[in-house]
């Protein structure tokens, strides 16, 4: 009783603040199923860090100690720091991709591009607000809704807030269902959310399929050098999947190591979720930075469909445009179920599936970019 007494009393009110934080976390991945994979894990080890340590209780983990090196830092040094987990993700990542909707109507590349507006003008404003140079690109790559280009970016670039900057963008790419349908409604009309798209799937051979990853990566090597890790990683991941030899490997890659890696990641992010340093002012500022990039990326989307069809005789629904941006496949699932609410018979979401896959290539292009300029 009088070590759980000392405990209470080392209880802060930002501790607890946390672990209601961690139980929205939980919440939402268990009520509302949004993204349990990734937001039950960082929700519970938002609690577990935040938990009172004090020298009359030693807590262990698999007889590793935990507390400010303990397990759950060391996994953290080993996934995040060094780069693994996500390029491990990215092969998973690459595995589920179908890239047909592409090379069937490559004009939906134009979505992925220009959803990406968001990053360079966070950027343009975390600058602003004071932070450096490398932790201002650092920060507007967040609006990609991209973790592991996220990760890549914070870690080349020896950003000082890299725990915030990751927290932020699994934290926008979890809530990819709350976040987007509101940005899409303010800047669409109920006549342009009914828009119909037809669909004709093309005949794309293996052949193709299999160029395809292994030219985009050699193109990404000479335009963006330092994002050919991570654009390659996803194109071997693709590449097992159409390669038509592997089909083991590739339902490996897409089901147990992408799981099994994202559940780690949830994990391992929630050490940068301990209360000292999550409720400070520049967390905050960055995590409503990460929020404004997110925003103004769906809206670069949206408003790129709309001027495209000021042009055109078949005109897009500009549901489809908010797609563009990196959060794979959840985007899509975003739009194709808007659709639907609108009209039963509106099937948005192979178009809606081409857009997020351009927007997973340009997002990992664009931290490249960032790179290469700040290199």
């Amino acid at each position: 009783m009088e070590v759980i007494f000392e405990n209470l009393m080392l209880i802060t009110w930002q501790q607890v603040v946390m672990w209601v934080i961690g139980g929205i976390l939980i919440s939402l991945a268990i009520k509302k199923e949004m993204e349990p994979t990734l937001l039950l894990p960082m929700g519970f080890g938002a609690i577990l860090v935040n938990l009172p340590m004090s020298g009359a209780v030693t807590h262990f983990l698999n007889g590793v100690q935990i507390g400010e090196e303990g397990a759950i830092d060391v996994l953290f040094k080993a996934g995040i720091a060094n780069e693994l987990f996500p390029l491990l993700l990215f092969i998973g990542i690459g595995a589920m991709i179908d890239f047909e909707p592409i090379l069937s109507n490559p004009k939906l590349l134009f979505f992925g591009a220009g959803a990406q507006f968001g990053i360079f003008f966070t950027f343009s404003m975390a600058a602003l607000f004071g932070f450096s140079i490398n932790d201002a690109a650092s920060i507007g790559i967040i609006g990609a809704a991209d973790g592991p280009t996220s990760i890549f970016v914070a870690n080349t670039l020896k950003s000082n807030y890299i725990g915030a900057i990751v927290v932020a963008a699994y934290s926008y790419m979890a809530l990819v269902p709350i976040i987007q349908p509101a940005v899409i409604k303010a800047l669409t009309t109920k006549k342009e959310r009914l828009i119909r798209m037809e669909y004709k799937p093309g005949t794309v051979s293996q052949p193709v399929k299999i160029l395809f990853p292994i030219i985009i990566t050699i193109l990404a090597g000479l335009v963006a050098p330092t994002s050919v890790s991570l654009v390659g990683f996803l194109m071997f991941g693709n590449l097992l999947r159409e390669c038509g030899v592997l089909r083991g490997l590739s339902e490996t890659a897409q089901n147990v190591l992408a799981n099994l890696i994202t559940l780690l990641l949830g994990l391992t992010i929630a050490t940068k979720m301990q209360a000292e340093l999550f409720l400070t002012p520049q967390t905050l500022l960055i995590m409503g930075l990460g929020l404004f990039a997110f925003i103004f990326d769906t809206a670069g989307g949206v408003v790129l469909a709309k001027i495209i069809n000021l042009f055109v005789k078949k005109k897009i629904n500009p549901m489809v445009g908010a797609a563009g941006i990196s959060a794979f496949p959840m985007s899509a699932r975003v739009v194709h179920k808007m659709g639907l609410k609108e009209d039963p018979q509106n099937f948005l979401l192979m178009h809606a599936a081409g857009a997020n896959v351009a927007g997973q290539i340009a997002s990992v292009i664009a931290g490249g970019l960032l790179l290469s300029l700040l290199g």
